[in-house]
């Protein structure tokens, strides 16, 4: 009996055309994710370009583009930066060069988060020290408020004119603590004179006071700062 009847059923890989698991672009790439999987600094700055090509070219080796690219533009950095005219006339498709352009536009945005500073006015101290009354009370009829987040770090410090009314900031000073995602506002009221507390504060105070807890805001306190010093209708119970 022939030996070879016993292999006819097996179907031939270069008949079928089925790639083999282990080459091939969609294999290489699969060890690269996982690669960039496995912990930071896991690729080269090359073989970080050669994924990132992937997005705007998902059927072709990248591999050569990507060290053309940097050896061209001399780093990734000034590759993914570079204008995508110049990635184009370099040899990039239209929509890897548009994909090149969005990382560089979410980097920007990554690195401006980093520098932004918040304030914590969680205490009497930080918000004293925030505050600097002399200051801000050489801007008497003023109406402030500090948008505060959840960990009590400041988002936001804005102002109105004192003549606007209790209703009018109420629905102003709301519309922005929505638009920062704040979730308590401390009033700030700055008057000529000894800060003293007035009705109209009060009035003033309720009405923020009630828009707020619709919308699930805190209001921590109300300030009336004056002749550089401040006080605080909370810690004098008058809230």
């Amino acid at each position: 009996m022939d030996g070879s009847r016993g292999l006819a059923a097996q179907p031939d890989d270069r008949l079928t055309g089925r790639p083999f698991g282990s080459t091939g672009p969609h294999g290489h790439r699969g060890r690269m994710r996982t690669r960039l999987l496995a912990g930071p600094d896991a690729l080269a700055d090359y073989e970080v370009l050669e994924m990132l090509l992937f997005l705007g070219i998902p059927r072709r080796d990248t591999k050569p583009l990507a060290k053309a690219l940097i050896n061209q533009f001399g780093s990734l950095s000034e590759t993914v930066t570079a204008e995508p005219a110049a990635l184009q006339r370099a040899g990039l498709p239209g929509r890897a060069a548009e994909a090149m352009a969005l990382v560089a536009e979410a980097a920007g945005h990554l690195s401006r988060g980093e520098r932004i500073e918040r304030p914590v006015l969680g205490g009497w101290a930080a918000l004293d020290l925030y505050l600097d009354a002399p200051a801000r009370c050489r801007r008497p009829d003023e109406m402030g408020v500090l948008f505060l987040n959840n960990r009590n770090q400041l988002l936001a410090d804005e102002c109105w004119p004192e003549a606007v009314t209790a209703p009018g900031l109420a629905r102003e000073a709301l519309r922005r603590a929505l638009d920062l995602h704040a979730t308590a506002l401390i009033l700030v009221r700055v008057r000529p004179g000894a800060p003293k507390p007035a009705p109209a504060d009060l009035v003033l105070h309720r009405h923020v006071a009630r828009a707020a807890e619709m919308l699930s805001v805190l209001v921590h306190d109300h300030l009336i700062l004056g002749a550089g010093d401040w006080i605080s209708l909370r810690k004098q119970g008058a809230l």
